[in-house]
């Protein structure tokens, strides 16, 4: 079997993720579509930053087009469906790789979870805001990748980076994405003003916890902690935001990241969005002509 392209902090190959996780058949696609939650969530009045409740809201959705998008890429090679996708703003194509050729079953169940689970996220945020949906703006998980990957040092100007190499490396880009939402959504808990969306925030932000606990926890047992350290540094000097990866000082098995409160760090929507447009003010990285919606 042919051995992944090595990145510093990566001392693996597919056959030590084999012996560390379990060798096995990819799991199948994600089966159906999950419908959107029941919850309605109304308007509320404008916050103190000038937005309200549904901006918030509509910035998530953008979040969740990303994560849902790079999912259901890695596992089934096609994107969000059609129906999920359309709203308010310009309605942009996603370029994007995969299937991964997943050799932990482990892994690859992970993987379907966290699809069904970010695609659900979309369509509950779609539902809220139901006409006032915005549309799936343009985005890049395909190349936006190799820029990230050289800013973090895991390889050098003129490599490229593909997340849907392996299991491993589509963990990377999974460890990526994953704490920028979290530290975004915990950040915008203080401004909503419907009880309703507070209760709904916290209960998605617990699942995001989730999800990103279990990839830290996959990447410190497969010793990826160089790797993780490397992309939390890149996501702290883009935000100005401190960021953990899963080896800090005394701790190889680092699975959170908050500060000395045991509190999750917080950005706001500008810090969080310095990281997903990779430093470009307008639109770059992850969303190469901007989100949709007020809050861009």
């Amino acid at each position: 079997m042919a051995q992944t392209t090595q990145y510093p902090g990566l001392d693996m190959d597919r056959r030590s993720v084999l012996r560390t996780l379990g060798a096995g058949a990819a799991s199948s696609a994600v089966a159906g579509t999950l419908g959107a939650g029941s919850l309605v969530l109304g308007s509320s009045p404008a916050m103190a930053a000038g937005y309200t409740d549904n901006d918030y809201i509509a910035f998530f959705s953008n979040f969740e087009a990303l994560g849902a998008n790079y999912y259901l890429y890695g596992l089934t090679g096609q994107g969000v469906p059609a129906a999920d996708t359309t709203g308010i703003g310009t309605l942009g194509a996603v370029s994007a790789g995969g299937p991964v050729a997943f050799q932990s079953a482990a892994i690859a169940q992970y993987v379907q979870r966290l699809a069904v689970d970010e695609l659900a996220h979309l369509q509950f945020f779609r539902a809220v805001l139901g006409s006032a949906a915005v549309a799936q703006p343009t985005v890049d998980i395909a190349s936006s990748w190799t820029n990230f990957a050289i800013g973090a040092g895991l390889i050098s100007p003129g490599q490229t980076f593909n997340p849907y190499e392996s299991d491993v490396t589509f963990l990377l880009g999974a460890y990526m994405l994953e704490d920028v939402c979290i530290t975004a959504a915990a950040g915008a808990a203080r401004y909503f003003t419907n009880k309703d969306n507070v209760e709904a925030a916290a209960g998605i932000l617990g699942v995001e916890g989730y999800h990103a606990g279990a990839i830290r926890t996959l990447l410190s047992n497969i010793g990826a902690g160089q790797a993780t350290d490397a992309i939390s540094a890149l996501r702290a000097r883009l935000s100005g935001v401190a960021d953990q990866g899963t080896s800090i000082p005394g701790q190889a098995y680092n699975f959170t990241n908050v500060d000395s409160n045991a509190l999750v760090y917080r950005r706001t929507p500008a810090q969080a969005l310095d990281i997903l447009y990779d430093g470009v003010p307008t639109g770059g990285g992850f969303f190469p002509n901007g989100m949709n919606g007020t809050i861009r």
